[in-house]
């Protein structure tokens, strides 16, 4: 590996605010915004929209969808009228 090239790795906290979550990982992020974490330590802090906590398919919000309906549904649309013969 090169020397001097590659960004600095460390603890960031990144902050979920639509579902009030944060956790500490390792990043290269930045941000000038720091928090005070759980042990007491001063981290960056890198605001997201989506997290875990929050995205639909992680809490069980997610729509299903039915396959089988959309299959005939595009048969009945777009299938063919006749029948081919060789």
């Amino acid at each position: 590996m090169k020397k001097n090239i590659h960004p600095e790795y460390r603890p960031v906290v990144f902050r979920d605010a639509s579902a009030h979550h944060s956790f500490l990982t390792n990043s290269t992020r930045t941000s000038s915004t720091t928090v005070t974490w759980e042990d007491g330590k001063e981290y960056p802090v890198i605001d997201i929209e989506i997290s875990s906590a929050s995205h639909p398919f992680h809490t069980g919000r997610a729509a299903v969808r039915d396959a089988a309906g959309r299959i005939e549904q595009f048969r009945r649309r777009y299938g063919r009228t006749g029948v081919l013969t060789a």
